[in-house]
């Protein structure tokens, strides 16, 4: 907070707290096919870079989502994100680098698994975890002896961290527990003024959080559903990979987690969402509540659909049924959602289908009830500075 001070009749006044502006919004573009991004860009990135190596954070676009990044060798401005997050202390963080040779030094021992994956699937939506080095902080790690690695497919935000001159630690760049952003105009809503500045690289392309494989045990293990599946991974790797997702849950607070993306409650919006196999049947029945319902349907051309979609006090939402333009449009769709004053929003359950894994899961985690006394994970509007 800047502080300013008043004087009135040549007398001195008590400090008054003054709220910080906004942040800036840069539009950072590179077309394909141009050797070098834009003047402007460039810029943007100088001045992204500079409040970095300053200890501030910038939000970041990546082919997944929008992240709040700090550098990683830097423990107090690690330690921004968690407060601007509010998130909790045993979720750690993951590091993004430009390239796998970056990876390498900052990993205390570099797994052959984590080598065939990064070779194959990189830059992309793809986290390996392995035992860190020691160049990584406490804070990046939540104080555990691993470190989440991830290469982003935005060669904007590579060209950041090479200017940046280091990796990037970078979880969603929203209040923990909440709804990911995809856009710019998400991260403004949920931080606010939490954020130095924004650099607005448009929608993100894939729209869900990438995929975790933890390949410091043998078998590597699947620790967080994502664009890449269990079949393309374990072709890569030569053999099978077991699926840690259930045993990865933990509550918050139970101490350091293996990955981020571990809670039971995550990527939830600030209105009940409902999972439900019969949809059709639950809306009928809110609906005859009094209840204003937002319905996320696989099913919008059915008969069912189209008659309840005459009620006033229903919002249907056609969602696609390919796997990842589902996914690509999720988050989008419940923050739009949010905005509406609904009571419940209604999502189809996916196939149970392995392509449909990551959205299943990001929708159960939406879905899970929230603890009693636990932290909602949804902020105010930014224009109150909190």
């Amino acid at each position: 907070m800047e502080r300013g001070h008043l004087a009135l009749h040549g007398l001195a006044l008590q400090p008054v707290e003054m709220p910080r502006p906004l942040p800036d919004i840069l539009p950072i573009r590179w077309p394909d096919g141009d050797p070098l991004p834009a003047a402007a860009t460039e810029q943007a990135l100088d001045r992204a870079a500079a409040i970095l190596a300053d200890g501030g954070l910038v939000a970041i676009p990546t082919e997944t989502v929008y992240g709040l990044a700090a550098r990683a060798d830097d423990p107090l401005a690690v330690g921004r994100i968690f407060t601007a997050k509010r998130r909790p202390e045993g979720n750690p963080l993951i590091v993004h680098v430009a390239e796998i040779a970056m990876a390498r030094r900052l990993s205390g021992h570099w797994p052959e698994a984590a080598e065939r994956l990064a070779s194959h699937f990189w830059p992309g939506p793809l986290t390996v975890v392995v035992p860190r080095g020691p160049g990584i902080p406490d804070e990046v790690t939540a104080g555990g002896q691993t470190v989440a690695l991830r290469c982003p497919d935005q060669r904007l935000t590579r060209r950041l961290i090479e200017k940046a001159g280091g990796p990037l630690a970078a979880p969603s760049a929203n209040r923990s527990l909440g709804v990911s952003p995809t856009t710019a105009a998400h991260v403004l809503e949920g931080l606010g003024n939490k954020v130095d500045l924004i650099l607005d690289g448009g929608p993100c392309g894939r729209g869900i959080e990438s995929t975790v494989v933890d390949c410091s045990s043998s078998p590597a293990r699947i620790l967080r559903h994502g664009p890449i599946g269990a079949e393309e991974i374990e072709e890569i790797l030569g053999g099978p990979v077991e699926d840690g997702t259930g045993a990865a849950v933990s509550p918050a607070g139970a101490g350091p987690a293996r990955s981020p993306g571990m809670l039971a409650r995550h990527y939830a919006p600030r209105t009940p969402l409902l999972l439900s196999d019969s949809a059709v049947a639950l809306v009928e029945s809110l609906l005859r509540a009094g209840g204003r319902v937002g319905w996320m349907t696989l099913t919008a051309d059915s008969a069912d659909v189209r008659r309840l979609a005459a009620s006033r006090d229903l919002v249907v939402v056609p969602m696609p049924t390919e796997p990842s333009a589902f996914a690509a449009s999720l988050y989008a769709t419940l923050h739009a959602l949010d905005r509406r004053d609904l009571g419940t929003i209604v999502a189809d359950a996916p196939p149970g289908t392995p392509a449909w894994r990551a959205i299943r899961d990001r929708l159960g985690r939406a879905a899970m009830p929230q603890e009693r006394g636990s932290p909602a994970g949804h902020p105010p509007s930014p224009d109150t500075g909190n």
